[in-house]
């Protein structure tokens, strides 16, 4: 069964996962934000084949990720370097890195983000730009934009609709308003 193509889907996280969701495009970006950039290095870090690893980094470069240099001329070389568009992925990154700490990591954590100045263990948080509040469900919803077609501004309404009767039904602790 062929996978239905992601890449024009209405969706942002469709689109993006068109982009990043094959795990050899994320860990190769991972390796990228460590400072790798040259197909052996990628390669020799990754374990991954030759021909996978080729075709990896021209979907990351076609998708505006990394974009692609040449070091040497004889034999030609390439480097693969992140762009903007891939250094905006930095935050997708450390929330992943943050998640599977918490949830998949029993034997502890084998990287953390630490703070550069003072080495101290951090913690991402999303929070709203506007306003450096934290992003919680309890406090934010998933709404239509204004490019949503109906069906799914139905859909986005009725499961907002499904939410808020779900939070009402929830039982208080006694002297809680």
């Amino acid at each position: 069964m062929q996978r239905k193509p992601l890449g024009d889907a209405p969706c942002p996280i469709a689109r993006s996962l068109a982009r990043v969701g094959e795990p050899w495009n994320i860990l190769i970006l991972r390796e990228a934000f460590y400072g790798l950039s040259r197909f052996d290095e990628f390669q020799k870090q990754l374990g991954i084949a030759p021909n996978m690893l080729a075709r990896r980094l021209d979907s990351l470069v076609r998708d505006g990720l990394l974009a692609r240099r040449q070091y040497c001329d004889r034999p030609p070389r390439w480097e693969y370097l992140l762009t903007t568009r891939g250094r905006e992925f930095r935050p997708v990154m450390l929330a992943l890195l943050a998640w599977g700490n918490r949830h998949f990591a029993p034997e502890g954590e084998s990287i953390q983000l630490v703070d550069r100045h003072t080495g101290a263990t951090v913690t991402p948080l999303l929070v709203d730009a506007a306003n450096g509040n934290p992003i919680t469900e309890a406090d934010h919803r998933i709404a239509a934009g204004p490019a949503a077609s109906e069906r799914l501004r139905a859909r986005l309404e009725k499961s907002a609709a499904a939410r808020a009767a779900a939070i009402s039904h929830v039982p208080r602790p006694a002297g809680v308003i």
